[in-house]
């Protein structure tokens, strides 16, 4: 990695500009990833509302992000993780990943769940090294093929 990169992290919430930049590339990708099954995946990650994101930045531009909600008393699940192609291989999605845990972990979560897609691998190879094992698909994802589901337990000392 070159030593003249300035890598920064910010948390905000889902207004933020440089997120909803981000968003609309990651929409647009999942577009064409999850072709016909496109409408049925975005009706579930909408972005309004939520009060946890995170923005990478490498040098002063929004490189990546990610978020979580409260999914259920203990529990949050992660969503809307994108990392720009360029900015792509240079650790940025593990960085916002474990950001969104610490964060989480802060407010005594005690559980991550998500929802990926068989069409994106790499996504899944992120899950399972950060520690992600997989669960059976839950609520709307419940019998959906192409649906991916995960879920860490946090550490009870983030930090």
């Amino acid at each position: 990695m070159n030593s003249n990169i300035i890598f920064s992290l910010k948390r905000t919430d889902s207004g933020d500009s440089d997120y909803k930049k981000l968003v609309a590339f990651l929409d647009a990708d999942l577009r064409i990833r999850d072709g016909a099954d496109h409408a049925f995946y975005a009706q579930y990650n909408k972005s309004d509302d939520i009060k946890h994101v995170v923005v990478f930045y490498e040098n002063e531009e929004a490189a990546g992000c990610g978020a979580f909600k409260l999914f259920s008393p203990g529990i949050v699940e992660i969503k809307r993780m994108y990392v720009r192609p360029e900015s792509r291989k240079k650790g940025i999605a593990s960085k916002i990943l474990t950001e969104l845990e610490q964060w989480a972990a802060s407010y005594a979560y005690t559980e991550c769940i998500l929802e990926t897609g068989k069409k994106q691998p790499e996504a899944i190879a992120l899950y399972v090294k950060s520690g992600y094992h997989q669960i059976p698909n839950y609520g709307q994802y419940a019998n959906v093929e192409n649906s991916v589901c995960m879920r860490k337990v946090l550490d009870k000392n983030p930090g």
